[in-house]
């Protein structure tokens, strides 16, 4: 599949990720009565890459995630010159599908952006109020441990079929671990396009969003390389 087709997956794949997970945060999660809550977000989260991965897996490899990616290439799956054009589809799909999701938030009378609109913090900014080194850690272990479980999945030596069920459960599990500390990023793509609609906060603390699970996807990558080595 060419390079064009490829960006284009990524882009629809990392929009649905965004508008599905942080609109259900934003819109369903709190909503009287009725209200989802934590488990109805994570949830949600999961299913976008669940039902993303198989309608798109086909195309570009359903990454959805600049983590994912820069995982991919550390473990042998992906070349490094293809790296920046996937990362510029995630961004751009994130910031669309974070983009469409204020400008139907901002039609209920009580929508208000400095809530956070579904932003990834620290501090006084974490749900639950947790440091920026727990956040650090969280992120980076869990994203470590995504990372080894997409890799694992998607070996050749993995059932058929069953990665994206396997990846989206993951990623559900991810988040009923880690909202409460970050409101969970694993990916900086999402963390970025929220982040550029809410209050400056968010813009100021999604630094550690892009580190944190870089470094840990990437030291999965490596880390299941020689895991796997045949001797």
């Amino acid at each position: 599949m060419d390079i064009g087709r490829r960006m284009a997956a990524e882009f629809i794949g990392t929009f649905w990720l965004v508008f599905g997970g942080c609109g259900s945060a934003v819109i369903a999660a709190g909503f009287p009565d009725v209200g989802i809550g934590l488990l109805g977000v994570s949830f949600a989260f999961g299913l976008t890459v669940l039902t993303g991965a198989y309608a798109f897996g086909h195309i570009s490899g359903g990454h959805f995630n600049p983590a994912v990616t820069a995982g991919l290439w550390a473990g042998g799956r992906f070349p490094l010159n293809e790296i920046l054009p996937y990362w510029a589809s995630q961004i751009l799909g994130a910031i669309s599908g974070a983009g469409m999701l204020y400008l139907i938030a901002v039609g209920a009378p009580a929508f208000d952006p400095t809530a956070g609109f579904a932003s990834n913090g620290f501090g006084e900014h974490s749900p639950g109020g947790y440091s920026l080194a727990s956040g650090a850690i969280a992120e980076t272990l869990l994203t470590a441990v995504f990372l080894l479980i997409i890799l694992g999945v998607t070996g050749k030596n993995a059932p058929a079929g069953f990665a994206p069920l396997a990846i989206g459960l993951a990623l559900t599990l991810i988040h009923l671990i880690s909202i409460p500390v970050t409101n969970t990023s694993v990916n900086p793509a999402r963390s970025l396009g929220p982040a550029v609609f809410a209050p400056g906060w968010a813009l100021e603390q999604v630094w550690l969003f892009w580190i944190a699970p870089l470094v840990g996807a990437v030291g999965a990558g490596f880390f299941n390389r020689w895991l796997n080595e045949e001797k």
